[in-house]
């Protein structure tokens, strides 16, 4: 049986397709700059990678194409051999606690939901409706990113603002990311043999969360009403003061959204460096003695240690600290700044097996550390095709 996940940006469109007998990848790949000037896409199928420059001006000319190339590659026969498609989506808000089959109605909540996810759930919108027009009779399931983190209680998630905010308006915390967790949660309790775990989740990446799980639930994340607050990211800020904005609108006479572009687009590893929004350079740079990379670095990590001692707390303590994610599965010397931050929890690391840690599930704590720590790979898209199967069945 094929599934497929799709995760879908604004401008780019990720997929991966199983074979869900036996769960292996068949055919990977992502279409990029949708609907701007050197588009292209990229398979990976056979242990080949496949780029090639293609004219993109929507995301159903993207799907369009990708089903057309499973025709030519002979990854499939026939359209109906796919029989699910799970789709990626950030915010599905307070209604939406699980995975569901899509149906008109789940379309118009997730335009209803756009405020808390606004550079998200409009994009996954879209795929939705272009994978629907080129394949009308498979069934279409949504994965929310906020469904693991409905099981916060109301001290987690509420906010000290006026509580007819909350109310009327729903303001209060969401998190986000919640797929990767639950996959963390889930494989580092067979890892260990055991589902009583207090784990602190760290996802970081371009965007990055922490979150506080005990027995597999979510006691607590580091991401609120929207993806920007937490810790620092890519190009996000994280949490700030808001007092900042009106501040900022009138000194740079620029708008409220003009702020939150910023703030999501030029802020975080990008703004404090001023040089770039991927760690490999910003580590790159400090190796040039950049000091401005530094900066950026040190409050990077600063940032992580704050949610993971606070969490340490929430949780009454800590069996396991796990690493996901694009920098939390390859970038070694992020982690050890942050286990060397953590040494006051008692939390003691091997140098070596930390630098060789990457992107491979490995223990990189010593056996006397009072927390263990893993670097777990994460598989957002396997749990998106495990969903999906499920519920078509």
């Amino acid at each position: 049986m094929k599934i497929m996940s799709v995760n879908a940006g604004s401008s780019s469109l990720k997929f991966t397709l199983f074979e869900m007998n036996t769960k292996e990848v068949i055919i990977s790949g992502v279409f990029e700059r949708i609907g701007i000037m050197g588009s292209k896409y990229t398979l990976k199928y056979q242990g080949e990678k496949i780029t090639q420059e293609v004219d993109l001006e929507d995301h159903e000319k993207a799907v369009e194409i990708l089903l057309d190339k499973l025709l030519a590659l002979g990854v499939v026969r026939s359209f109906s051999e796919i029989e699910g498609v799970g789709h990626r989506i950030v915010s599905g808000g307070e209604k939406y606690t699980k995975s569901v089959l899509i149906d008109d109605q789940v379309i118009q909540d997730l335009i209803a939901l756009k405020d808390f996810a606004p550079l998200h759930n409009p994009a996954h919108v879209k795929a939705i409706v272009a994978f629907q027009r080129v394949l009308p009779d498979t069934p279409m399931v949504a994965v929310f990113d906020t469904a693991f983190h409905q099981t916060m209680d109301e001290v987690s998630y509420l906010y000290p603002v006026p509580y007819e905010w909350y109310q009327k308006y729903g303001v209060r915390k969401y998190g986000a990311h919640g797929t990767s967790h639950r996959y963390i949660a889930r494989k580092i309790s067979e890892v260990l043999g055991r589902e009583d775990l207090r784990l602190i989740s760290c996802h970081i990446g371009n965007g990055g969360s922490i979150t506080a799980i005990r027995d597999g639930k979510c006691v607590d994340t580091s991401m609120g009403f929207t993806p920007l607050a937490g810790i620092m990211m890519g190009t996000r800020s994280g949490d700030i003061d808001s007092s900042m904005i009106p501040y900022v609108m009138d000194k740079c006479e620029i708008t409220a959204q003009e702020v939150i572009d910023a703030l999501n687009k030029k802020s975080g590893l990008l703004g404090l460096s001023q040089y770039s929004s991927d760690m490999r350079d910003i580590i790159d740079g400090m190796a040039e003695h950049k000091e401005n990379c530094l900066r950026a670095f040190e409050k990077y990590t600063q940032t992580i240690v704050n949610y993971v001692s606070q969490y340490y707390v929430r949780l009454g303590g800590c069996d396991v600290i796990c690493f996901t994610a694009g920098v939390g599965e390859n970038s070694a010397p992020t982690r050890a700044k942050v286990l060397e931050k953590l040494a006051p929890l008692g939390v003691k690391f091997d140098p070596l097996k930390n630098k060789e840690a990457v992107g491979v599930l490995a223990k990189i704590s010593t056996d006397d550390s009072k927390i263990q720590v893993y670097v777990v790979p994460t598989d957002e898209e396997l749990m998106i095709a495990e969903d999906t199967l499920s519920l078509i069945r």
